[in-house]
């Protein structure tokens, strides 16, 4: 799932860059890391790069009771969805410090106009996700300076988004049982 929402929002952005200026040229989104193996910065010149950061359980949303599922005539219960807020930085690499800040510009233009997906608006997203909500991550200079040094590069113009509810659900059943069919009571007189 997290490969799936990371290169929707991807396609997303390169379709709507394609859109506003013809072309995407300038600062098309590249999922990947943001370093190679050995330390070297691995983003592109002419691109934007897109990293998963971090992950977090969304535990306000969290489900207490296994999903029940019929399959077969059989009852089976899975265990509650995990709720999943990914961290995504998207670091600008071009040819020039303006161009830079003008890919940047976009991606922030592109995220102000569309907050939210849909499976109902996109139906490039995929039905397992449904919905998908993006916001502009403002972190301290402090942060941001762990941030790159913890990824082991120079820092480069880039922006924090959080994206909201990607949910996980293992299909294995970890119950199985004959669905109920009726209910009998034993009605006794006394």
């Amino acid at each position: 799932m997290l490969d799936l929402a990371v290169n929707f929002l991807a396609a997303e952005f390169n379709a709507y860059l394609l859109r506003r200026l013809g072309s995407a040229s300038l600062g098309r989104v590249v999922p990947g890391g943001v370093v190679d193996d050995k330390g070297v910065l691995a983003i592109e010149t002419g691109t934007v790069a897109l990293s998963l950061v971090n992950i977090e359980e969304e535990r306000t949303l969290r489900e207490q009771v296994p999903a029940r599922l019929l399959r077969g005539g059989r009852e089976l219960l899975l265990q509650p969805e995990l709720k999943l807020n990914l961290t995504l930085l998207f670091a600008a690499r071009m040819v020039d410090y303006p161009t830079t800040l003008r890919a940047l510009s976009h991606v922030l233009t592109f995220f102000q106009a569309n907050p939210a997906f849909s499976t109902a608006e996109h139906p490039g997203l995929d039905p397992r996700i449904g919905r998908l909500t993006v916001e502009l991550l403002s972190v301290t200079p402090e942060t941001l300076n762990q941030l790159w040094a913890t990824l082991g590069a120079k820092y480069q113009p880039s922006v924090l988004y959080r994206v909201r509810l990607v949910s996980i659900q293992d299909q294995e059943p970890f119950a199985a049982g004959a669905p109920i069919q009726d209910i009998a009571f034993d009605v006794r007189e006394r």
